[in-house]
């Protein structure tokens, strides 16, 4: 267990950090035949060679995409490429215009396992097809527009300015769960798209989404913000009360995307020209979540986030989940250089040194998963569904715009 820490406020360590967690994907995870292997032991072994789910094609998009920015490796570009076509040619539905949830994926042939389409699906999809054309794929610009009018066509709900969440394969059928998390994401993928085409319809999405979630729902909630609704949008606070681990719709409040939308408020908040409405609440909101997750959800005696708490305040789930580390570093930096305020870089050194020590692999890369409340590993799956590092690399690459910044203000 390491008890010496690099520089966190130094570009160098970010770009090393970032550089060693590829390395532990890079070159294992591709698939010759097509797309990325998706399951990974804690050494890198692939413990599952054919299962393939949709957000894990689209994240290793995302960090292939923001590498080859970095490092300006042509492989990675390549690797783009090699995902983008994995996502047009085997996720998508060329009939319905949808993206396959889950599918098997062996020596060339797919089978569906899930063919249901998902709103949180679809925001990586947008996410990964903007980040391929900031990577110089202008093919993928066509996909942006393409995804967005599938989003509003499917899923938009213009009395509640949100999205739906889920739907069947041929969109007969809209599934009556509502959820915050797919319009989180949603709201990340239209900053992407923004900022890829430069178009303002994505950023005004994007302001729009943030408003209904952060301002409108929370308000249910004491201004905290809770996962899971109803059909009209009522806070259904029973909703997986017996599954508190669900991989996508865990029950309790989530510190982590209290912190992931504070992140995500302080981007927006940096676009305040650009938007339409009054953008005063947007600031102050960014830091009462971020304040807020802390000061519930940080565990005094080990150290670390915990990842969720119940609607008493108490914690519901112990756990410590990297991405949960991760975006709360994120927008620890963020709130840090937009606010100006010490105590946000006390914490973002604080988690960083917590993260270093329990979380980050140091002999084979990547991010261990989950940890108990005593911060010892639960599994030796380091990556199965869904875990690409994404969120451990994004946010490097966060703290890099905030260094950048930084020296801009100096």
């Amino acid at each position: 267990m390491t008890t010496t820490f690099p520089d966190f406020r130094a570009a160098s360590t970010m770009t090393e950090h970032i550089a060693h967690t590829m390395r532990f994907y890079h070159p294992r995870c591709i698939d010759i035949s097509g797309g990325f292997y998706h399951y990974f032991k804690d050494d890198g072994q692939v413990y599952d060679a054919t299962t393939r789910h949709l957000v894990s094609s689209t994240r290793f998009i995302f960090d292939y995409a923001m590498a080859y920015r970095q490092f300006s490796d042509p492989l990675y570009l390549t690797m783009v490429k090699h995902g983008v076509t994995f996502l047009r040619e085997v996720h998508r539905d060329t009939i319905h215009g949808g993206y396959a949830w889950q599918l098997s994926w062996e020596n060339g042939k797919k089978r569906i396992i899930d063919d249901n389409n998902h709103c949180y699906g679809l925001a990586f999809v947008l996410l990964s097809y903007s980040h391929a054309v900031m990577a110089g794929l202008d093919e993928a610009r066509a996909y942006i527009d393409e995804t967005v009018a599938l989003m509003e066509e499917k899923f938009w709900l213009p009395e509640f300015e949100l999205y739906a969440d889920q739907a069947s394969a041929d969109w007969t059928h809209l599934d009556n769960y509502r959820g915050q998390n797919a319009n989180m994401h949603s709201c990340e993928a239209m900053l992407a798209a923004y900022q890829a085409t430069g178009e303002l319809k994505h950023l005004h999405r994007a302001e729009v989404i943030a408003k209904s979630i952060a301002q409108r729902q929370a308000s249910q909630a004491g201004g905290m913000i809770w996962e899971h609704y109803d059909n009209a949008w009522q806070i259904d606070w029973k909703y997986n009360f017996e599954d508190k681990a669900n991989l996508f719709r865990p029950w309790g409040f989530q510190p982590g995307h209290f912190t992931e939308w504070s992140k995500l408020l302080v981007l927006l908040d940096a676009e305040t020209t650009n938007l339409q409405g009054d953008s005063t609440w947007i600031l102050p909101t960014a830091e009462r979540l971020f304040d807020i997750a802390l000061d519930l959800a940080w565990d005094q005696e080990r150290g670390g986030i915990c990842y969720g708490f119940a609607p008493d305040h108490n914690i519901c789930d112990g756990d410590k989940y990297f991405w949960v580390q991760a975006e709360s570093i994120a927008a620890a930096a963020c709130l840090a250089q937009r606010t100006g305020k010490k105590k946000y870089w006390d914490w973002y050194d604080k988690i960083w040194q917590y993260s270093w020590t329990h979380f980050v692999d140091h002999k084979y890369g990547a991010w261990y998963r989950i940890l108990d409340q005593s911060n010892h590993k639960i599994s030796d799956e380091k990556s199965p569904a869904g875990k690409t590092d994404y969120h451990t690399m994004g946010a490097c690459y966060e703290v890099l715009n905030v260094l950048k910044l930084d020296k801009q203000d100096a």
